[in-house]
């Protein structure tokens, strides 16, 4: 599927942008010019349940193949958030970017499935208060976008996460020079598996106080922590 897309800039550098899951391109609102200011044009996606980009069958391997439809081969830098982590890293080798950032990635949900996509689900309804009280170092502005992307999300998206992670999802290796992105703590990476991924050739660093939304929790410390990689 062809996804709906939302550019910024006009450099000879192609930077793409992958949102997780309830969310869509408006996540990146302040990244997005950010990096278009360093030179960069900068491609953002609505996932497939997401945004202004179709409905249809959800799952790992789709989200991926739609990445490959949608995006340029080669990008200089991609990057990708969560579940978008997830899809970025599964369509990385044909996407071939030159760099990849992978923020809090979800590779491994060693959870009650079926409990995170029915609370994933039920996320769909929550209101503003809601959103500051779980989010209390997000902007006006950021609180907005979530409700709106809420209200253009599919939650049958949730409901194909139990088939997505039947399999463990982290890489066996980067297929770029690849940098994780850490909360802190994180509740997806453990220690342990921030250890497996240095020795596999992944560079791992963390947003410190930074919650899983790290470009949102901490705009001037995610930016600082890409130092060396945009």
């Amino acid at each position: 599927m062809k996804l709906h897309t939302r550019e910024w800039g006009t450099g000879d550098r192609v930077a793409v942008l992958v949102h997780g899951i309830m969310s869509d391109h408006r996540t990146w609102h302040r990244v997005a010019p950010a990096l278009a200011d360093k030179g960069y044009r900068v491609i953002a996606v609505d996932l497939r349940g997401h945004g202004a980009s179709g409905r249809g069958e959800y799952g790992a391997e789709i989200w991926a193949d739609d990445l490959v439809e949608t995006l340029p081969h080669g990008p200089q830098l991609a990057i990708g958030h969560s579940l978008g982590a997830m899809a970025l890293a599964l369509a990385a080798e044909r996407l071939a970017p030159e760099r990849v950032v992978y923020c809090d990635p979800a590779w491994e949900l060693r959870r009650d499935l079926d409990l995170v996509a029915r609370s994933f689900a039920e996320a769909k309804h929550v209101n503003r208060a809601v959103i500051e009280h779980f989010n209390p170092r997000w902007d006006a502005a950021d609180v907005e976008i979530e409700l709106s992307t809420l209200a253009d999300w599919d939650p049958a998206t949730a409901h194909a996460l139990p088939e997505a992670y039947a399999v463990g999802r982290t890489p066996r290796r980067p297929v770029a020079p690849s940098l994780v992105l850490l909360a802190d703590p994180s509740d997806l990476v453990s220690p342990e598996l921030e250890g497996e991924l240095t020795r596999r050739g992944f560079t791992a660093r963390t947003v410190p106080g930074a919650g899983h939304s790290l470009y949102r929790d901490d705009f001037q410390g995610f930016m600082g922590a890409l130092d060396g990689w945009i």
